[in-house]
């Protein structure tokens, strides 16, 4: 993926700006004709959200609530989202996607399960006059607009951490790593991103893919690796995300071991967040899926009401697929989530709670780092 970013990061100011000017009328009075005149949707306008998958915590959690949450911020309590799951299955997203089409909703969000399969669905909404976002993966066809992380940074800052934990025993350490699905475009830029930092430094010892990111599955590779390199060998493990850390530390544990070597993730579970804090998980990639979720509903709103500025103000940044050029992209910061930064991000963020997170069994590690 080419990503070319907008002339010295100016895009928060912008967005700032922006929102500003909306609240405040502004928006629709300099854009003329194109907002104020004839806008292209009122209030009362229907938000189609399409998520891949379950297995991926924060989906439910977080990101259908605040996008539902905030597309009736943006429309004074008119505007609604329709939301399916596709619960990992490519051809059930394909069925959802016909079904939004069906019911003419204003755009669709959609995070596709596989990006290449679905380019055939969003040439139909295309067709159909429907504008469609690629939400946190790169889906292909012709999309209007892309929001995500930069993935290839969500990969260095894994790989980096890895070497940090490592220090001056990281020079030819074997590492297993531990890819998401091969069906999701961003597995290949984590890794991508993963091997830029790593190459030269350690060994790659054993590498999996693991279909539809299945924690079951990852916990059966990383048997197979510590069967194949030996459990004593492995100084890390490269884990894409959490609910696969989480099923790596399982599948050591159940070999027999008592201390746990470094072991990266993504997405700051609850559950990943507490092993961070007992030691048992390294570091998580916090990804601030409270802005991206919000700027996904921002760039819905703005897409279907005609509010061209506002919408160009969100996308400062551009990528490519393998079928588009120059998509117009919003990419939101990723942070290397530590025990010594939980304070600082999720909490901050008001993600969790200090209450959910420093239960009883994890009072003491809490105590440690200062949370209270």
């Amino acid at each position: 993926m080419n990503v070319r970013t907008a002339p010295h990061r100016t895009a928060l100011l912008t967005v700032a700006s922006a929102l500003l000017l909306t609240s405040c009328g502004v928006v629709d009075a300099v854009s003329g004709s194109e907002s104020s005149a004839s806008p292209k949707k009122g209030d009362d306008i229907t938000v189609g959200l399409l998520l891949p998958d379950k297995e991926t915590k924060r989906f439910e959690k977080f990101d259908y609530p605040l996008i539902k949450t905030r597309v009736a911020d943006l429309t004074h309590g008119k505007g609604t989202v329709r939301y399916a799951n596709a619960l990992a299955s490519a051809d059930k997203q394909s069925q959802q996607f016909e079904q939004m089409i069906a019911a003419k909703v204003d755009v669709v969000l959609v995070d596709a399960v596989d990006a290449k399969a679905i380019a055939p669905d969003v040439q139909k909404a295309k067709d159909a006059g429907i504008p469609v976002i690629a939400y946190d993966r790169l889906a292909q066809g012709p999309i209007d607009a892309y929001i995500s992380h930069d993935n290839e940074l969500v990969g260095e800052v894994q790989a980096r951490s890895i070497l940090e934990a490592l220090g001056d025993k990281a020079e030819s350490s074997k590492i297993v790593m531990m890819n998401g699905s091969p069906a999701d475009p961003n597995t290949a830029r984590f890794k991508a991103g993963a091997l830029s930092v790593l190459a030269n430094h350690v060994v790659i010892a054993k590498s999996y893919d693991t279909e539809e990111w299945k924690p079951e599955i990852a916990k059966a590779n990383m048997t197979k690796a510590i069967q194949a390199v030996g459990l004593s060998d492995i100084s890390a493990v490269y884990s894409a995300n959490d609910g696969m850390a989480g099923a790596v530390i399982d599948a050591m544990k159940a070999a027999g071991a008592t201390k746990i070597p470094p072991v990266t993730g993504q997405d700051a579970d609850l559950a990943a967040v507490q092993r961070i804090l007992s030691g048992e998980q390294y570091m998580t990639v916090y990804k601030s899926f409270i802005e991206e979720a919000n700027g996904a509903a921002e760039m819905a709103v703005a897409k279907v009401k005609g509010r061209s500025i506002e919408f160009d103000s969100l996308a400062t940044d551009s990528v490519d697929s393998p079928t588009e050029q120059d998509i117009p992209s919003m990419l939101v910061p990723v942070v290397a989530l530590t025990k010594y930064n939980i304070k600082d991000t999720v909490i901050r963020d008001g993600v969790y709670t200090v209450k959910e997170i420093c239960t009883a069994g994890y009072a003491a590690d809490c105590a440690a780092v200062g949370l209270k």
